[in-house]
C-alpha cells in the first residue's frame, strides 16, 4: 500500500469518526429539546389546565363507584373527552391534595380538569341523600 493511499485512509477515517460523532450530538441536542417541550407541555397541563371545549361544552354524567382509584377515574374522563391527559390529572389530584368522592356527577367538557377535581372531591347530592 502506497503513502499517498494509507493518507486517503486516514484523512477518511477521520471524516466519517467525526460525521458520526456529530450525527449523534445532533440526536442528543434533539432529544433534549424534546423532552424539555414535552416536559413544559406536561407542567403546564398541571398547573394552567384548560378546558377541552368552549363554553357552553356538553355535560356528560360520570358514576364514581366507592373505592375508585383517581387513575381509573382519571382514564374514564380521558375516555370521555372530559380531559387531555390522564397523568396530569392524577398529578393534580396528588400535588393538590383532592380526595375523590364517590357519586353521580354531571360534568362539562368547558370545564378545566381542576374543575373538575372540585367537583369531584366535593360529595354529590345523591350520595348526600344516603
Amino acid at each position: 500500500m502506497s503513502e499517498t493511499t494509507k493518507d486517503i485512509n486516514k484523512v477518511t477515517g477521520a471524516i466519517i469518526g467525526i460525521s458520526f460523532r456529530l450525527i449523534i450530538y445532533a440526536i442528543a441536542i434533539l432529544l433534549i429539546y424534546e423532552g424539555a417541550v414535552k416536559g413544559y407541555e406536561f407542567g403546564h397541563e398541571i398547573f394552567y389546565a384548560s378546558s377541552m371545549e368552549e363554553a357552553p361544552g356538553r355535560d356528560m354524567e360520570i358514576n364514581v363507584e366507592a373505592g375508585t382509584s383517581v387513575s381509573s377515574v382519571g382514564k374514564e374522563l380521558e375516555k370521555d373527552g372530559l380531559i387531555n391527559n390522564r397523568y396530569s390529572f392524577i398529578i393534580q389530584a396528588m400535588v393538590y391534595e383532592y380526595e375523590i368522592q364517590p357519586g353521580v356527577y354531571t360534568l362539562n367538557t368547558s370545564m378545566t380538569s381542576r374543575e373538575i377535581l372540585d367537583v369531584l372531591s366535593t360529595a354529590s347530592e345523591s350520595e348526600e341523600e344516603t
